[in-house]
């Protein structure tokens, strides 16, 4: 039986998730591969879900290309968490370097000072968060244990739209609203971290990908569940994972790989975000967007009106023609629209129509 009544859910997080994910894992709710239970039942020391498991971390593999050297390791907390983690397992008694580009890597550097030293080495607060630096434009600092940055910044609508190379200066990135999104050359990472619940999956689920020899390096003494090592020793599982939100991830790199993979993925979206960008543009100054052209994110479309009473206005009737999630973030306002893998053209194109219709009326 399909869905019917879903709305285009704009949402930056938790997201749309791909609809035939959804619909399979409604079918195998209550018996997973016939086994006569499902997986939020089922033993997470059972040969079942050792299977479901191994099946996410293979297809997160798959999709990345990673090499053998490098560890997937599902946790908890959100990336909110890894701003504490990787300071706590990285800095050992060292400095990092950090860049700034946005509300999430600002709440990682202040965590990080928590623990160490850090040097904030590129910023564009002092600009607006409206662009990220260019790869001439980084210069690490002598002996840093790692540089620190936020790949896409979904409250201020910014992207990096290349690999960060720091030679071997380990790179650590915070992915959580683009993983998945395109292909990268993930040789030039040491540690990614994402949470779940914006391209790869469900809420609760936070997604560590780290190279084996940063491993070699933690400090001993960590608390047990803060120490990377205690997940890689246990294959992700010290204590009782959440199994449905694993499940799920590998449903979603399933669908990732039906849909012809990452570059066939990355282009969907560079279409889908020039459709909205193109309505933004064509305005004549009606709609404003946040970004610099070349930092514009493919996954967060920021943007404002003339005026916050417009906003409103326009956040009510999008919401009334079945689109929700429209409201920017709470410590911005204005817009924002959340256009991840899963997200249809067909929303894309509703929001754009309804976008031309609203300047009409009120321009």
């Amino acid at each position: 039986m399909k869905m019917t009544s879903r709305i285009f859910n704009f949402s930056a997080g938790p997201a749309v998730m791909p609809e035939p994910v959804l619909e399979r894992a409604r079918e195998e709710l209550l018996s997973l591969g016939g086994a006569g239970m499902g997986v939020m039942e089922m033993s997470h020391r059972s040969p079942e879900f050792e299977s479901v498991l191994h099946k996410a971390e293979a297809g997160i593999r798959e999709l990345l290309g990673l090499p053998a050297n490098y560890r997937v390791l599902f946790t908890y907390g959100g990336a909110s968490l890894q701003f504490s983690m990787v300071p706590m397992n990285l800095l050992a008694g060292g400095h990092a370097d950090y860049i700034t580009t946005g509300a999430w890597s600002e709440k990682a550097i202040a965590e990080a000072r928590r623990f160490g030293r850090v040097n904030e080495i590129f910023s564009t607060k002092g600009s607006g968060f409206r662009s990220v630096p260019a790869d001439e434009e980084i210069v690490v600092s002598a002996g840093a244990a790692y540089v620190h940055y936020c790949s896409n910044e979904t409250i201020d609508g910014v992207e990096f739209h290349y690999d960060l190379d720091v030679g071997g200066i380990p790179a650590v990135c915070d992915a959580s609203s683009n993983i998945l999104s395109r292909p990268i050359d993930v040789e030039k990472y040491a540690l990614i971290y994402a949470g779940a619940q914006k391209n790869i999956g469900p809420s609760g689920v936070t997604v560590i990908i780290i190279r084996e020899d940063l491993l070699e390096r933690i400090p001993d003494g960590l608390p047990l569940l803060l120490d990377y090592r205690t997940y890689a020793s246990a294959d992700s599982m010290p204590n009782t994972p959440n199994t449905w939100g694993i499940y799920l991830i590998g449903l979603v790199t399933d669908w990732l790989r039906e849909q012809g993979g990452l570059a066939a993925m990355a282009e969907r979206n560079r279409e889908k975000a020039k459709l909205l960008y193109e309505a933004i543009d064509a305005s004549d100054g009606f709609y404003r967007g946040h970004a610099e052209r070349a930092a514009r994110s493919l996954m967060n479309v920021t943007f404002r009106l003339p005026s916050e009473e417009l906003e409103e206005r326009f956040c009510a009737e999008a919401e009334r023609r079945g689109m929700s999630g429209l409201r920017g973030h709470r410590s911005v306002g204005g817009i924002r629209a959340s256009i991840y893998n899963a997200f249809p053209r067909e929303g894309v194109e509703e929001l754009v129509g309804f976008m031309s219709e609203f300047r009409d009326e009120n321009g």
